[in-house]
């Protein structure tokens, strides 16, 4: 992400003021001074100087609290997309007349679980959710786990790929919108 001109500028003030006074401090400890200058030259560079940062400490606070809004709402867009999507998946859930059973692992297929593990989580056999799997694509009419992940998708995205019919993007049905 590239940075605007403005934060490079508040960088480059705020780094300019910060060495005003580290050189200040260091010409101090090691007796650097050259040649010297007149106090009041002296008082306006670290008037500046401290102003500068000041500045740059402002900014640097406005710039966080609308950084921290910023991610307060992209929070709250990713708890709304997540209910769509459970709203979605009920939606779906109903339509094909899934069980129960069925219900629980399709959303476990849809969360990324192994035949397995959703056997272990659901105290079943790996064989009884296979049959539930397959019972799950059948409704669906879809042929896989890749697919039935895709019909989601499809939902949440708003319509299908360009220059493909919707009927026919994700090989099975066609998706009637609903809500």
């Amino acid at each position: 992400m590239k940075a605007p001109l403005s934060y490079l500028l508040l960088f480059a003030v705020q780094f300019a003021c910060a060495a005003v006074f580290l050189y200040d401090i260091l010409a101090n400890l090691l007796g650097l001074r050259a040649a010297p200058i007149s106090w009041q030259f002296y008082e306006f560079i670290e008037i500046g100087a401290a102003l500068g940062l000041t500045l740059g400490v402002s900014a640097t606070g406005w710039m966080l609290a609308r950084a921290i809004r910023r991610q307060h709402r992209a929070e709250s867009s990713l708890r709304l997309a997540s209910g769509a999507f459970m709203v979605v998946l009920e939606e779906r859930f109903e339509q094909w007349g899934l069980t129960p059973a069925e219900r629980d692992v399709a959303l476990f297929a849809v969360k990324g679980l192994s035949l397995a593990d959703i056997a272990a989580l659901r105290n079943t056999s790996e064989g009884t959710v296979k049959a539930q799997s397959n019972a799950i694509y059948r409704k669906a009419g879809v042929s896989g786990r890749a697919q039935l992940l895709s019909l989601f998708i499809d939902d949440l995205m708003g319509e299908a790929l360009p220059g493909i019919p919707s009927d026919t993007a994700s090989n099975g049905p066609a998706l009637s919108k609903t809500g």
